[in-house]
C-alpha cells in the first residue's frame, strides 16, 4: 500500500459518511483523493462559494470563520480532521469561510470525482445515501434546538 494510502485510510474510516464502507470501497475512494499543499493564510473557500470538495487535513491547521463572528473561529481543525463533506451532496453555498492558519497538506475529494465513483459503484451509493439521510436528519434536529 502506498504511503499516502496508509495515511488517508484511518482518517477516511473515521468520517461518518464513509465509516460503514468496506476496505474495497475505501480503496476505490482513495484513488480519487489528491494531496495538495496550501500556505498559511490561504483561503480554501469563502462563505457563499458553492461547495465542491471534501477536505481532509493531513498536516497543519484550518480555521472556520463566519462573517458575523468577526474572524473569531467557529472551529479550528487540525491533522486527521475533515470538513466540507455535506458539499458532496448538497447544492448550497458554503455557510462559512475556511482559512489555513499554518502551512497545510490537505487531501481533497472533488465533488465530480465523488459523483462518478458513486455512479459506478452501487454498494457505495446505497451506504452513502443512508448515511447522508441520517446526517440531514441530525442537522435538522440540532437546528430545531437552537
Amino acid at each position: 500500500m502506498p504511503m499516502e494510502n496508509a495515511t488517508i485510510l484511518p482518517i477516511l474510516q473515521k468520517i461518518p459518511l464513509f465509516s460503514e464502507l468496506n476496505s474495497e470501497d475505501h480503496a476505490e475512494i482513495i484513488k480519487h483523493i489528491a494531496l495538495n499543499y496550501f500556505p498559511v493564510n490561504y483561503t480554501l473557500f469563502k462563505e457563499g462559494d458553492m461547495g465542491d470538495k471534501l477536505y481532509i487535513i493531513k498536516s497543519g491547521f484550518v480555521k472556520i470563520v463566519h462573517p458575523s463572528s468577526e474572524n473569531e473561529p467557529i472551529a479550528t481543525l487540525g491533522p486527521n480532521e475533515f470538513f466540507g463533506e455535506m458539499a458532496l451532496f448538497e447544492e448550497r453555498p458554503r455557510s462559512a469561510s475556511a482559512i489555513t492558519t499554518a502551512d497545510c497538506e490537505i487531501f481533497l475529494l472533488e465533488k465530480s470525482d465523488f459523483y462518478n465513483l458513486v455512479l459506478k459503484n452501487q454498494s457505495i451509493a446505497g451506504k452513502l445515501s443512508e448515511e447522508f439521510l441520517n446526517r440531514v436528519k441530525n442537522n435538522q434536529e440540532k437546528s430545531n434546538l437552537l
